[in-house]
């Protein structure tokens, strides 16, 4: 590990100018990604500005019909808050099969998203439920939040304070995990919305993506049978030592109906 000046923040406008005035400096939530690439160095930041004891950016309440979480929140929290099991019990479902018990007590819903890994479990939650990025600059639409792999729309400057989800009619999500890192080979996140049905795809790509057929064919009729007839196209999914592109095109099928039953 290179050495770096450490910052430890109280309030979000002491993290923006610490990271501000730093020449090459990094945020850090939970730190599930970037201290295992600091200890590998593989990346020398001048500044690490953590985020932990900033109380603003934690905690979990309703609004209206919506569920907003602060994004220092940690997975667990998610996993077990009553608000979040009340409105959105597909997310809190999603949330306590993260990982392991370590990584579901330090890895944050906002470092997460923001760290964009392919094959992350939040970000199709994001999509599939139409949730609400916001930061201390703007309000993003989750779906135009992830833009690549590792990549967003966050600016230079830009720090995503909390995500506003929408609660759907019903939603469940399935994954098919890695049995080591607990990471996605493919999950899929489908939700019933007031705005229509929604069927988000992660882990099989280069990033989060919505299935539209799918979509197209549950809007007729939201039954695992309706997309039966569907064959995903291997052309762009992720191959790798775990799984090739044909056996991820399978399985989005696989964890759409699994999905599409556990929503009753």
């Amino acid at each position: 590990m290179y050495n770096f000046e450490y910052h430890e923040p109280s309030s979000l406008a002491d993290a923006l100018s610490a990271i501000g005035s730093a020449e090459d400096g990094k945020l850090m939530a939970g730190g599930m990604t970037l201290i295992p690439t600091l200890k590998q160095r593989l990346a020398q930041p001048s500044d690490i500005v953590d985020l932990a004891k900033i109380a603003e950016l934690k905690g979990i309440k309703r609004e209206g019909n919506s569920v907003v979480i602060g994004a220092m929140t940690r997975h667990g929290e998610v996993a077990t808050s009553d608000v979040v099991k009340s409105a959105i019990p597909a997310l809190a479902d999603l949330a306590g099969n993260i990982g392991d018990p370590q990584v579901r007590n330090r890895g944050t819903i906002g470092g997460s998203i923001c760290n964009n890994d392919p094959a992350a479990d939040y970000p199709s939650a994001v999509v599939a439920l139409g949730a609400t990025v916001i930061t201390n600059k703007r309000r993003i639409a989750g779906e135009d939040f992830f833009t690549g792999m590792f990549e967003t729309a966050l600016e230079p400057g830009e720090v995503v304070t909390a995500v506003s989800f929408p609660a759907p009619e019903k939603a469940a999500y399935m994954k098919f995990r890695n049995p080591a890192s607990r990471y996605a080979i493919v999950g899929v996140f489908v939700a019933k919305t007031s705005g229509g049905v929604r069927v988000a795809v992660t882990g099989a790509g280069a990033c989060v993506f919505r299935q539209n057929e799918m979509e197209a064919a549950l809007e007729k009729s939201f039954t695992p049978d309706a997309i039966k007839g569907i064959e995903v196209s291997a052309d762009g999914l992720n191959a790798d030592i775990h799984a090739g592109a044909d056996y991820r095109a399978h399985l989005i099928g696989v964890m759409a109906k699994r999905a599409i039953a556990a929503c009753g």
